[in-house]
């Protein structure tokens, strides 16, 4: 059974960084695409960021570019998403997400999802 689980999200002021976790378990953990999404009350999922299977290539969404860093440790299974300079409209929920298609930032390309960690920016 795959599982995605996420961690270190909270409660974080404006202007404060985060930084997350998501453990993969249950698969090849090194052959595969990860991606960090967000969906806020009453919008869409939307694309975070994206890494490749050695971590050579990443990618971000326009909003993250600049003051997001993505990483993963194929040894521990890890991926990690640190974003700084937080403003309230960041507040999501933000997923881990697995996938085959190498830089897609559409949520349908991903087949396993962990359960959300939420993370709440006060002004």
């Amino acid at each position: 059974q795959v599982q995605l689980v996420e961690s270190g999200g909270g409660l974080v002021q404006a202007g404060g960084s985060l930084s997350l976790s998501c453990v993969v378990s249950g698969r090849t953990f090194s052959s595969n695409f990860m991606g960090w999404f967000r969906q806020a009350p009453g919008k869409e999922r939307e694309f975070v960021s994206g890494i490749n299977w050695n971590g050579g290539t990443t990618y971000y969404g326009d909003f993250a570019k600049g003051r997001s860093t993505i990483s993963r440790d194929n040894a521990k299974n890890t991926v990690y998403l640190q974003m700084n300079s937080l403003k309230p409209e960041d507040t999501a929920v933000y997923y881990c997400a697995s996938g085959a298609v190498v830089g897609s930032t559409a949520s349908y390309d991903y087949d396993y999802w962990g359960q959300g960690t939420q993370v709440t920016v006060s002004s």
